[in-house]
């Protein structure tokens, strides 16, 4: 299979300017038709009922907020009563009175925007930037191609869920089971994390002596 599309890709080479373009086309109208019937067969063949309510749900076809919309809602009213500065640490009272399902664990961040407000999760989310952006720095400095991809790696990991994290818990995506690094409960996740980013340190740490 790999060798017919390196053939292929060959081939498209040596084709001239008009049929290369008429090739761009086909190509770009076949998998737009692929996406387009696709994107139905797996929201009814391959989902699961819970999952389809809750994408219907963010898409706005369908209001349910007291099923599939609950957690997203409640994480909305925690976030927004936050305020500027927050309630006070322990003082949060759709968390703490449990309004908000997991909100040690997937919805973590709702947590800390009614506890600590906006002023709290823009420091929050300020770190999360300088860690990637850090993490990005050192990988560009690396001398060989492993150690340097590794931390493009680290560094796409920790956004994904940065950004999928804080995303469902202000109602940008579907709630997923996935943790805000180093701030959600679970130990698994905790050791996972740190090691990814031990890994790299102890590689940015040796990048001389693997050259000499």
């Amino acid at each position: 299979m790999l060798a017919l599309v390196i053939l292929a890709f060959l081939v498209f080479l040596f084709l001239p300017k008009q049929r290369r373009f008429l090739l761009y086309n086909a190509f770009f109208t076949t998998v737009s038709a692929a996406i387009m019937y696709g994107v139905g067969f797996v929201m009814e063949q391959i989902l699961a009922p819970h999952q389809q309510v809750r994408i219907k749900v963010l898409l706005g076809l369908e209001n349910d907020p007291s099923g599939a919309g609950y957690n997203t809602l409640q994480s909305l009213i925690a976030i927004g009563s936050g305020g500027w500065t927050g309630k006070g640490f322990l003082n949060g009272t759709q968390t703490k009175l449990d309004f908000v399902p997991a909100q040690s664990t997937d919805y973590i961040f709702c947590t800390v925007g009614e506890e600590w407000g906006f002023l709290g999760t823009f420091l929050l989310m300020l770190a999360f930037g300088l860690l990637i952006g850090r993490i990005i720095w050192l990988a560009e400095r690396q001398k060989d191609n492993f150690s340097r991809f590794y931390g493009y790696g680290v560094a796409s990991i920790f956004f994904t869920h940065w950004v999928i994290n804080i995303g469902m818990t202000i109602g940008l995506f579907p709630t997923v089971g996935i943790p805000l690094p180093f701030f959600s409960y679970g130990g698994s996740s905790l050791w996972g994390f740190t090691l990814l980013l031990f890994i790299f340190i102890k590689l940015d740490g040796e990048r001389q002596n693997r050259l000499s």
